[in-house]
């Protein structure tokens, strides 16, 4: 065996064993095949946080969807099922993932329009209250809305400032709410650190106050298990093309909690949320129940990915693809440990599993060169300014061997910075 002269005491091959080892044990391990195999130079994809990789169903089923759905039955289709898909898909997501009943989640537009629409519409089932509640480390999507309607509504924003390689604490929102509280909005995992939120606790704390609560799922849907009914949790949105793997520009999911759907009137009144799309009325009258939060026509094609993969997640159980997940970043902070704190490199994620999503974040001040090179090696992390690179860990598609080969990689890249 060769020892590593950077890591004293650590063989390359025995870290390759131990990973081998763990993908042996890997209850999980067979579904991988489902995945269209990448191509011969990625080495290993860490960014399944960011976009997921495409199931080989998928390949087949749009194919199908091509030739015997759109080409077969043409403008007939909408009548057949694609009206109902919104809804019908928004069930599927919320049974397998997220613990929510039907009737409470639907499928439309982007995340950043889902969030504009919940947003505007919870300030407006709060009048007279002046507070919105978020967070300075929440991403750029969710400041940028509420920066908006804040202004367009005559709204304050009160901010709160999580400490380093942390996330908003349930004390925190305590300290930061009151009877002029109208709305937190909070994400369930940080997409910078990710830390993850005691959402049941957060969401108790804000009701007390008589506020509403906004939960932006986008890093945990698919990898960490909710349950929204159980929680009391009042909105909640999510993007579906990280862990759900929808595929680029899939369109996201918005939870309303049945008990809130008839307060709530979404300010974008396009046709398809209308109460009779096809009278053509003259005015606008919201549809009943979770299908008035929908605006324009259903992105049919775009649902049709996201629907593969929330099968193979019901097949595997999210209570299983949370242990895989806990497994691997656990086991990459252990490799990080070993191979990459000797560097200067520090794990900026919590340690704790319980407190820690699905991607592990590190901090060094090379990473933003280190980064574009391992693209060009086939090592596929991501880069957060300013000095992070976030370790993206899709549970059924990413295996130990992957984790081991891409750390290593890490390392070298490193080592070779440092070289000059």
């Amino acid at each position: 065996m060769t020892t590593d002269p950077a890591v004293p005491g650590v063989s390359a091959d025995a870290v390759l064993n131990r990973a081998a080892e763990l993908d042996a044990r890997d209850p999980l391990a067979h579904l991988r095949r489902r995945f269209v195999e990448p191509g011969e130079d990625l080495v290993a994809y860490f960014d399944g946080n960011s976009l997921g990789r495409p199931l080989t169903a998928t390949r087949e089923h749009l194919a199908r969807f091509v030739d015997e759905v759109w080409a077969a039955r043409l403008i007939r289709a909408w009548d057949e099922n694609w009206m109902d898909s919104p809804t019908e898909l928004g069930d599927l997501i919320g049974r397998v993932v997220l613990g929510a009943g039907p009737g409470q989640t639907v499928v439309a537009d982007s995340t950043t329009v889902l969030l504009y629409k919940l947003c505007r519409a919870a300030v407006r089932a709060r009048p007279g209250r002046g507070e919105i509640l978020l967070d300075r480390d929440n991403f750029p999507t969710d400041r940028f809305v509420l920066e908006g309607v804040a202004e367009e509504c005559g709204l304050r924003l009160r901010w709160i400032t999580p400490e380093p390689g942390e996330g908003v604490t349930v004390e925190q929102v305590v300290a930061n709410t009151g009877p002029d509280t109208a709305l937190v909005l909070l994400s369930h995992v940080a997409y910078r650190s990710g830390h993850l939120a005691d959402m049941p606790r957060i969401t108790a704390a804000a009701h007390d106050a008589g506020a509403l609560v906004l939960w932006d799922l986008c890093h945990s849907a698919g990898a960490v298990p909710t349950e929204l009914d159980a929680w009391d949790v009042d909105l909640a949105v999510g993007c579906t093309y990280k862990y759900l793997n929808g595929g680029p520009g899939a369109p996201a999911f918005a939870y309303v909690a049945r008990s809130l759907q008839p307060d709530l009137r979404q300010p974008v009144q396009g046709w398809m949320g209308a109460a009779d799309p096809f009278a053509m009325a003259d005015s606008y009258r919201p549809a009943d129940g979770i299908r008035r939060m929908i605006s324009g026509t259903p992105p049919v094609l775009g649902m049709l990915p996201m629907r593969d993969m929330l099968h193979l997640i019901d097949e595997a159980g999210m209570a299983a693809v949370r242990r895989k997940s806990v497994a691997l970043t656990q086991y990459a902070v252990e490799l990080a440990d070993t191979l990459l704190v000797p560097l200067g490199v520090r794990v900026a994620s919590p340690r704790d599993p319980d407190r820690r999503g699905s991607h592990v974040t590190l901090d060094h001040p090379a990473f933003r060169a280190v980064t574009a090179e391992l693209w060009k090696r086939g090592v596929i992390p991501d880069f957060r300014p300013p000095q992070a690179m976030r370790i993206g860990l899709s549970p059924l598609s990413t295996s130990f061997t992957e984790v081991a080969r891409g750390l290593t990689e890490v390392r070298d890249a490193l080592l070779r910075a440092e070289a000059g």
